[in-house]
């Protein structure tokens, strides 16, 4: 008896559209890995779950949302399975994508690590309002991306932006500099 191998037929709109989309996936990998390696894992778990509720897209909604929704959520539960970072490694290997800034000063380099450490001790949800936020989303489309009401998003997102302000000027009196 020989073993036949099954193949799968990917719809090309499905291709193209997460093809088109691909920096969602990058960006929501970018806010929730650790390391390269678990960034990488994510990408393609985000895009399994993509494929797996690609029957039930509706055409008519825009895509970037329904794909926003499903990476949230796949990131959110990776996030809770996982265990919490080691006290050694406060960072995981986030230096390694900022040492790739090669146009920017070691000042700058040390601040965007600042805020990428803030950015990380948020919640699941924070984070992921402040990333749709960062990434033009208006109040109406984060809040049916996170199923919350645009007020939810307005008062939550001034939370957040106090909380980053506080955190970062906080970080950088502590280490000498006088803003």
């Amino acid at each position: 008896m020989s073993a036949t191998h099954a193949t799968v037929s990917v719809p090309a709109d499905f291709t193209g559209l997460v093809d088109a989309h691909r920096g969602i996936l990058f960006k929501v990998a970018a806010s929730y890995g650790r390391s390269a390696e678990d960034r990488a894992d994510l990408v393609q778990d985000i895009t399994l779950q993509l494929w797996r509720a690609w029957p039930g897209y509706d055409r008519g909604r825009p895509f970037a949302t329904w794909m926003y929704r499903i990476a949230l959520n796949v990131a959110i539960s990776q996030q809770r399975r996982e265990r919490p970072l080691d006290a050694h490694d406060p960072l995981g290997d986030e230096h390694a994508d900022l040492v790739g800034l090669a146009d920017v000063d070691a000042e700058d380099r040390e601040r965007l690590a600042l805020v990428r450490r803030a950015m990380h001790a948020l919640g699941a949800l924070d984070r992921a309002l402040l990333l749709l936020h960062l990434d033009g989303c208006g109040h109406r489309e984060v809040g049916e991306v996170l199923g919350i009401s645009e007020g939810n998003v307005a008062t939550r997102l001034g939370r957040i932006k106090q909380h980053l302000r506080r955190q970062t000027g906080a970080a950088s009196r502590s280490e000498g500099d006088p803003t």
